[in-house]
């Protein structure tokens, strides 16, 4: 991650002080907050693909550092918005915005945030990313409502598991890509290449993540291992597990996505571990990479490519 981040540097420092530039607010909530949720670090993964986007697009330009925070601030606010609806207390280590001041202050920074986002994006004046960029967070929404809907549902389809990660998380990967490509000036070929390439990114880093909640450190993730199955959430390696499982075993996760529950979670990650589920899902993840990769091919070699490759690379072998 550092590698990539090296590669534009320049930019990349001008998207966090233009990020504290917007953050500005006449009411003082609004910026504790934001500044709070926006300090708490993360990888600022989305705002880099906008970057390295453009530079592998052959023109890096203010427009894309623009688009950058525009990109931020969306996710920023939908992990607000995601934090109140799984009563989370704990993000990246220390307590969520909604444990520290509440659920209704959460909620409408997050408004604020998505807000301040399309007053970036009118200043870009690009109606093609304009649309994009509505369709993404119309999308993003539905994802989130789909995945309210499968809560505490363990008959949960593999096909509904992709379309909610899909919607909640990839498109925000593509949308980054995309659009900047589009304002790097690339055809629609291209775009669709970048958005694709987004896409199986995004597919992928969810993937790994739902790993992560069986396999991962809870002090290097910042977040507790088991956290998905006590909000009843029916990731793939549940899924997987219930299939493939004993009868007890399958009604032992069934059980527990059903009541939202962790009491057995040590019995749970052992079955997640040993039924194949864990290795069943990193092989979806590393397609997804490698058909993130595949679509790279006929883009001109650069540092910015190069880049975008190692994050393709590196959202399957992390460990936060």
């Amino acid at each position: 991650m550092q590698q990539a981040r090296e590669v534009v540097a320049t930019e990349f420092d001008a998207v966090n002080q233009l990020i504290i530039e917007q953050l500005h607010s006449n009411v003082p909530m609004v910026e504790n907050i934001g500044h709070y949720i926006i300090e708490a670090g993360g990888k600022r993964l989305r705002p880099m693909l906008v970057l390295l986007g453009g530079g592998a697009c052959g023109q890096l330009t203010e427009k894309h550092i623009t688009l950058a925070a525009v990109i931020e601030f969306i996710h920023t606010a939908t992990l607000l918005h995601d934090d109140v609806v799984d009563i989370s207390a704990l993000r990246r280590g220390r307590k969520t915005a909604n444990a520290e001041w509440g659920n209704a202050p959460s909620v409408l920074v997050g408004d604020f945030l998505y807000s301040r986002a399309f007053q970036l994006l009118v200043k870009l004046g690009n109606m093609e990313v304009m649309s994009l960029m509505a369709g993404t967070t119309n999308t993003i929404a539905e994802g989130e409502v789909l995945q309210l809907t499968k809560a505490g549902d363990p008959n949960t389809s593999e096909e509904d598991y992709f379309r909610v990660i899909k919607n909640k998380t990839a498109v925000l990967f593509a949308a980054a890509t995309a659009c900047s490509a589009i304002l790097a000036g690339a055809d629609k070929t291209e775009s669709d290449r970048f958005y694709h390439y987004g896409l199986h990114l995004g597919t992928a880093f969810q993937l790994t993540d739902d790993i992560l909640d069986y396999e991962g450190n809870a002090a290097e993730m910042g977040k507790n291992v088991g956290d998905d199955l006590s909000e009843g959430k029916p990731t793939l390696p549940l899924i997987f597990a219930i299939k493939h499982g004993t009868k007890e075993q399958s009604k032992l996760i069934t059980s527990a996505i059903t009541n939202k529950s962790s009491e057995h979670i040590d019995e749970i990650l052992s079955i997640v571990r040993t039924s194949g589920a864990i290795d069943y899902t990193r092989e979806s993840a590393d397609r997804e990479s490698q058909r993130a990769i595949e679509l790279l091919g006929e883009v001109p070699n650069s540092d910015y490519k190069q880049s975008l490759l190692r994050l393709a690379t590196l959202a399957v072998s992390r460990k936060t």
